[in-house]
């Protein structure tokens, strides 16, 4: 296994354990930033079990994951 890979998922687990400490968010952006770190984790994971690019699945999965929570927000809105 590749250095790169060995260490993306845990810099992918951190980054997103550095961005729930935000504060100050509206529901949101809570929900927005939640779901793009999930979707980023979930990318990487994903990445790394089809031996595919690491970096490629959390940015598709952050964004997939960003829009969604924000969907979500929008729906529960309503």
């Amino acid at each position: 296994m590749s250095a790169v890979k060995r260490f993306s998922v845990p810099l992918v687990v951190a980054g997103a354990l550095a961005l729930s400490a935000c504060s100050g968010l509206n529901q949101t952006e809570q929900r927005t930033l939640s779901g793009g770190a999930i979707g980023a984790g979930a990318g990487a994971v994903g990445a790394v079990v089809t031996g595919g690019c690491v970096a490629c699945g959390a940015a598709i999965g952050g964004a997939a994951g960003a829009a969604a929570g924000y969907v979500y927000d929008q729906v529960e809105k309503d």
